[in-house]
Order: C-alpha cells, then structure tokens, then sequence
C-alpha cells in the first residue's frame, strides 16, 4: 500500500511504524472472512481492509469525523484478522494509532465521554465497583430477569493454600475479576500448590480498559504504576508474573510495545513483559499426573480470542484437560468471538449481543455440563445468554483434584 503520511504524523514516533504497518497490506480480503463485524454487517468500512484504509486517510492528514470514529468503535480487537493475514500485518496496532488520532481531532457526543469517564472512574479500581457490584447483588431478587443475567452471582471462595513451596509466582488479581469472580484466583493457587508452586497475589489494573478506550495517557501512567510495584516483587525470587484473564495477561505482555518510546520505562517494560505467562502457559509445562485429577463434567471449551489470536496459545486448554482426562464436548466455530471485547459489550450492545447469540448456540451444540472459558471478560459476557453454568477452566480443574493430604 502506497502512503504519503502528513508532516505532523511523520514527525511522531508512531508515523514510522504505522507507515510500515500500511506498507505491509497487500489488499489479499484474507482478513475480511476472519473478520466478526464484517461478517454480521457486510460493510467493508467494518473489515480490517476498511478500517485501515480509513487509518490511512487519517494519517495523509484527512478529516476525523464521527463516521470514521464509527467503524473504528465498532472493531472488536479480536485479533482474528492477523491470524488470517498472510502478510503479517499488525492491524490491532494500526488501530490503536488510528483510535488515538481521532480521540484527539473528533470530540466524541457529552454522553459517550461521561460513560467512559464513568468507567475509568469505577471499574479499575475494585474497593469502588466491589461495594457497587455486592449491593446489585443484594437487589438482584428484585430486579426484572433481563437486569439480573447482567450481574454476577455472588461466588464463594475454596480455602486458599499455605505458602509452602521454594518456586513462586506473583499472581496478578486484576480489577473486575477479584470481585465478580474471585474463587478464580483462589482456584488457580490450588493447582499451583498440588504442582509445587506457590501463588504468591499481587494487586492492580492492567490498565487495558484505559488504553483501548483509548485514554492513552491513563493507561500509560497505569502500566507505569505497575513496573514500579511489581518488578521489586520479581526479583524476589519469582519465576514468573501469572495471569488467570488472558485479556489482562496479554496487555501486561505488549507493555513492551506501549512503553518502547519512553526512555525511563522502555527497558523494564521489555523486562515486565518478558516475565509474564498466562496460566496456562505455566501449567502446561509442568507434570500434570501430580494433579492426580478425577474430573467428572463433560466441559465444552471457549478460547478466548485474547488467548488464540493475541497470544496464540490456541488448544492450550483443551491439551490440558484432555491430559487430565476430561471429557470434552466439541464445538461449532471454535474461532468465533463471543462479542464481550471488554468494554464492547456496553459500547456497541447491538453488534455484542447478535454475536453472543451465535456463540452460544455453538457451545451448546452437544449439550455440555459447562462452559469453560479463560478470560474474566468473556465467562461475565457468556453468562448473561446462556442457563448453562460458565466457569474459568482452572475452576473446573481444581473441583477434579482430589482432597488435600
């Protein structure tokens, strides 16, 4: 793809690289047939060819108006089209650029900048949304039926177990998960345990829902906090930074990429992201036949589009659990994306909903016991369409381990 980027963009140090990013699209449509959008809408301005098409307008310096912001909003980040795309183009990050540079030229209507104020305000933080989520919780019995699929059920936490183990992992908490679901965490400490390692928890956003709002400079100063907070913690004889969401896992790995420019932080980014394992990657390794596992559901497996298409860790679940002798259930589409996209859902609930439709109908094609998932995000999103139970896959493991000695 030809490009003649405007001044003001070539002088900034994403103009090299979204000029590149251009230069490596060939115009092949691979991308549109992966694409989730395009296929519900048929519009090519919804497909990763559309969009950056109208990036590249962007950066020769033409308008940011409202329509352009429309199609960017309406990309799910799913990652499906890289994975598709045979010249290896970084869409996912031509699209950050693009979403920064009309945030920055196209003010967006007073509603649409008060719900995300209101977002960043409460969700990253879980001693505010933790107090907002237990009193919905409290008023669910009351609330119309499609109010009360929206909120999480309180969840009781298993015993947690004694730091015992000479290996160690710091186990990220995150934000949303450590109050809507924190037997997730608790969960994946029992597994580590039995595998002789400990979990050792450590607390903070990841900062992926500021940066893909994009509130740029809010998740910078996120990502910054944590380097500060956790590297000490690293370097106490830690093997690895573990997380259960692979959404939050994924943003902690392209800290290196958001921060490369920064002269004080680059380097310990690299370093951050580096250490950083989603747990499946750390249980895979291990040797599974200590689990001693007896698992007695019949499981269909959802991979998360931030674990197939951002980290490429494909399969990885289901390898697990097929070696711990679960009996899992097919499933149709198995690339699709359930349309939860962290934000998404409440942002664009239209285009969400038509494709949590279509996903859960291919999970509950063969009738599981339950769903499986490993992203905080989606397990939230999947329970609002479906009666079947929706867990974390470390959930469904540590429930087949036998008791503890």
């Amino acid at each position: 793809m030809q490009t003649e980027l405007s001044p003001e963009i070539s002088a900034l140090p994403e103009g090299a690289q979204a000029d590149q990013i251009l230069r490596a699209c060939v115009h092949c449509g691979f991308c549109a047939a992966a694409c989730p959008t395009y296929r519900l809408l048929g519009d090519e301005r919804d497909s990763p060819r559309g969009r950056i098409y109208l990036i590249k307008n962007l950066l020769e310096g033409h308008e940011a108006g409202g329509k352009t912001r429309l199609h960017l909003d309406r990309c799910l980040t799913c990652r499906s089209c890289e994975t598709a795309c045979p010249s290896g183009v970084q869409y996912s990050r031509l699209l950050e650029i693009g979403r920064q540079i009309v945030e920055q030229r196209s003010r967006r209507p007073f509603f649409e900048r008060l719900q995300r104020w209101l977002l960043l305000q409460l969700l990253p933080y879980p001693e505010r949304g933790g107090p907002l989520l237990r009193g919905a919780q409290r008023l669910s019995p009351y609330l119309p039926a499609r109010l009360r699929r929206v909120i999480p059920p309180k969840q009781p936490i298993g015993p947690a177990p004694p730091a015992r183990h000479r290996r160690r992992v710091l186990l990220l908490d995150g934000c949303i998960q450590s109050v809507a679901a924190p037997n997730i965490n608790a969960a994946a400490a029992r597994v580590l345990d039995r595998l002789g390692i400990t979990a050792v928890p450590i607390k903070g956003c990841c900062g992926a829902l500021a940066h893909h709002l994009p509130a740029v400079e809010n998740g910078l100063a996120t990502m910054r906090s944590n380097i500060d907070a956790w590297l000490p913690l690293l370097d106490q004889n830690c093997e690895a930074i573990v997380s259960t969401a692979s959404g939050c896992g994924l943003m902690v790995k392209e800290y290196r990429q958001a921060l490369q420019h920064d002269r004080e932080y680059a380097e310990r980014a690299a370093r951050l992201s580096d250490a950083t394992l989603d747990l499946v990657e750390i249980v895979a390794r291990e040797d599974l036949t200590k689990l001693k596992a007896v698992p007695r559901q019949k499981p269909t497996c959802h991979t998360p589009c931030t674990l197939q298409h951002g980290q490429g860790l494909k399969g990885t679940v289901e390898k697990i659990m097929l070696e711990l002798g679960f009996d899992l259930v097919d499933t149709l589409d198995a690339d699709g994306c359930c349309g939860s996209a962290g934000s998404y859902s409440l942002f664009q609930a239209e285009l969400s909903n038509r494709l949590l439709r279509q996903k859960i109908g291919a999970l509950q094609t063969a009738s599981p016991d339950c769903i499986v998932t490993a992203n905080i995000g989606c397990l939230l999103h999947l329970q609002r369409g479906t009666e079947t139970p929706v867990r974390h896959w470390i959930e469904a493991v540590s429930e087949a381990l036998p008791p503890a000695q």
